[in-house]
């Protein structure tokens, strides 16, 4: 069933026209992350912001950013931020609730779970409490520190600075700003090892490369506080794996995550029935503990005998560690992996004994459960007490084994869908006879799983000059762009700061483009013979070559001479002949902002009236000696919505269409260049040309003598 924008005009009711129009181009993306809870909750929170009274500015922040915070976190996480923001509401000012939304994906995307970016919302509200002063700065710098701190070190280093600067603002802004000696070195201090998500990416690679699957992990912070002796485990059939880990000694810390994502992993495809702890005493569930996991990585270990090393080196226990139970557990486990790991004591032995006698029966979990029960019985003539607080596996890679103990509902092949979402919205481009074969499917809305798009318009027998489209479609809309963008008053890029719209270009009285070229046929001409003279044309000789279609004669006579007087000669005595051929791409960017509107001075036409009549003169020459070109064009309202109109594009023919919409085009609302300047060598990139160039149609009030400026770019 289709879910429209209009089943929801009661909460859109206090909303800016601006803001509606921006949902209308955020919605068909909408429709396809969130649930129609999510939906709910989304507009909701739109028209519970609009209430702050706080400017439209943090309304379109939120319509623009939570969809970006849904994708990293999932959708629960919308009333928890929005019961934040109104709760800063009273406590700040609207500036920082933008900024607090704005850089929610970021915090989304380093931490990577709801439940961490639940308690960074509750951080940030317990922050602005005792550093007001400081938030605005620290939001400011907040990539770089997710860059280096998991969340509880940004907490420690926030509450460090707050209780060091209470009283003194000044010093306080610059803490938080990264800008003092005690900052920098609290944030060293508190910087540990590698971080979850910067190998998240390699590591399920790493493990779709070994068993030709996927497997879902979450980071989780066990503790806010600190992270000693937090341990990896599985719930839900997700692998959860700490949000940092320092190096093992000489092993590195990518190395650990590695290791722990590869024995979680091996739990999920070897176990395929839960242990019942029935009957069990905890001692025994430990020793079964221990067994299981060995079993498991012994499976693991037939298929991929490299995993042996991996899991090998972070075992450091050794014979003389005698003084608890704990202590023989990691001998234990150690024994069981390591052929090479020399134990002389007999209870190890008999562990040894047990585990090699059952390698046939080790398919099944049976074998851990009667292994683990005999040695714990025979474990009990030590007479060493065991605690279950203390008495723990030190390796750092091994999970807390939660997973295959019978405490709730366990389903084998749960675990094999687990984290696999709906299936994502498709659009498949056709041609026109494919188009016109298709039945639609009526009752198919912006969230139908497959959409076809034919790529040019489609006219009807009596067309009358009216397309189909016109007639009975509507406004295809893009996916939103995002753009990261330059802040010179922080010194510091915003990622994903600026949302490009691309629009359909309107179309205008083509005959006003002919008038154009026929007035200015002879710069057209003159300007074809200038663009063509930029490449020089016929055949190149490369020479010093030692593979080439014919010998140099030069360099053939001076390898002979350094023959004869007894020196090294130079081999490449070969040379080949190239024909040059032009080989460039051209993309026109034109500024379409109100400004465009007023006139020349001294003159009765407008900036973009000159704007028209230069793209027309540079188009035909262009178009006359054939280098492929696009003639695209930007305005923008606010950093959430820069329209981009497509005029013309590379593939396609500068006939009456793109002339049609050259004459149709008017200026409208503001400038802003950055993000139309990156859209545009989006476009670039995917030309193949060797190069490329991005002249631009620049225009600005205040200078209407020279109402415009080239700029090339490079497009790589």
């Amino acid at each position: 069933m289709s879910v429209s924008l209009d089943d929801y005009k009661e909460l859109l009711e206090d909303l800016e026209p601006e803001s509606v129009e921006l949902l209308h181009h955020a919605w068909p993306e909408a429709v396809k992350i969130f649930s129609p809870r999510g939906l709910d909750n989304y507009l909701k929170g739109a028209s519970a912001i609009r209430g702050l009274g706080r400017g439209r500015s943090v309304v379109d922040c939120w319509i623009d950013e939570i969809p970006l915070v849904v994708k990293e976190v999932g959708e629960d996480v919308i009333s928890d931020l929005a019961t934040s923001v109104l709760s800063l509401a009273s406590r700040t000012s609207g500036a920082v609730i933008e900024l607090v939304l704005a850089t929610s994906p970021t915090a989304a995307k380093r931490l990577g779970d709801a439940q961490l970016f639940q308690n960074y919302l509750q951080f940030l509200n317990t922050l602005i409490a005792q550093a007001p002063r400081g938030i605005r700065p620290m939001l400011g710098k907040l990539d770089i520190l997710f860059g280096q701190l998991t969340l509880g070190g940004l907490r420690r280093w926030a509450m460090w600075g707050a209780h060091a600067h209470r009283t003194d603002y000044e010093e306080q802004i610059r803490y938080f700003g990264l800008e003092s000696k005690e900052s920098l070195a609290v944030l060293q201090k508190e910087r540990k090892g590698t971080l979850f998500v910067d190998v998240q990416r390699r590591i399920n690679m790493y493990l779709r490369a070994l068993w030709g699957r996927d497997f879902f992990m979450k980071p989780t912070s066990g503790d806010f506080e600190t992270r000693e002796g937090y341990k990896p485990f599985i719930e839900n059939y997700f692998i959860h794996l700490p949000d940092a880990y320092d190096a093992h000694g000489d092993v590195l810390a990518t190395e650990v995550y590695r290791a722990a994502a590869a024995h979680a992993a091996a739990h999920l495809v070897e176990t395929q029935q839960p242990i019942s702890a029935e009957s069990l005493n905890p001692l025994q569930m430990a020793v079964i503990s221990v067994i299981e996991d060995a079993r498991v990585e012994e499976l693991s270990i037939r298929r991929f005998p490299g995993l042996r090393k991996t899991w090998s080196t972070l075992h450091s226990a050794t014979p003389e560690m005698n003084a608890s139970m704990g202590d023989y557990l990691n001998r234990l486990a150690r024994a069981l992996l390591d052929p090479d790991y020399k134990d002389k004591d007999p209870w190890i032995a008999e562990g040894r004994k047990l585990f090699k006698a059952a390698k046939d029966q080790l398919d099944s979990h049976k074998a851990s459960w009667e292994i683990g029960v005999q040695l714990a019985h025979s474990f009990m003539d030590k007479k060493i007490p065991y605690n279950p607080r203390t008495d723990i596996l030190t390796a750092p890679y091994r999970d807390d084994n939660r997973y295959f103990w019978e405490f709730e509902e366990f389903d084998f092949n749960k675990s094999l869908s687990a984290g696999y979402d709906a299936p994502k919205q498709v659009r498949k481009y056709v041609n026109v006879m494919e188009f016109a074969n298709e039945i639609e499917v009526e009752t198919a809305g912006d969230d139908a799983q497959e959409v076809w798009v034919m790529g040019t318009e489609f006219f009807p027998y009596e067309d009358n000059g009216v397309s189909y489209n016109t007639l009975e479609g509507k406004e295809p809309v893009s996916a939103p762009y995002h753009y990261s963008e330059w802040d010179y008053q922080i010194q510091l890029e915003r990622p994903d700061w600026a949302t490009v719209q691309e629009k359909r270009a309107k179309l205008g009285d083509m005959q006003c483009i002919d008038d154009i070229a026929n007035q200015y046929k002879r710069e057209i001409a003159r300007m074809k013979f200038l663009l063509d003279a930029m490449q020089p044309q016929g055949t190149r000789r490369i020479r010093k070559l030692e593979d080439g279609d014919e010998i140099d004669i030069n360099a053939a006579i001076r390898s002979m001479i350094d023959i004869r007087m007894g020196m090294q000669p130079d081999p490449r005595i070969m040379m080949r002949s190239v024909r040059k051929v032009r080989d460039i791409s051209v993309l026109v960017l034109l500024d379409l902002s109100e400004s465009t509107n007023e006139k020349v001075a001294g003159h009765d036409y407008s900036v973009l009236d000159l704007t028209r009549q230069a793209t027309v003169l540079l188009a035909n020459a262009i178009n006359k000696i054939g280098d492929p070109f696009a003639i695209h064009g930007f305005c923008s309202d606010g950093r959430h919505d820069v329209e981009y109109f497509r005029f013309k594009d590379f593939d396609q023919p500068y006939n009456e269409i793109p002339k049609a919409k050259l004459a149709g085009m008017s200026g409208q609302l503001s400038t802003r260049m950055g993000a139309a300047m990156r859209h545009a060598t989006h476009y670039l990139k995917l030309q193949k040309s060797a190069k490329k160039l991005l002249p631009t149609r620049n225009t600005c009030a205040t200078t209407p003598k020279k109402p415009s400026k080239k700029l090339a770019v490079p497009a790589s």
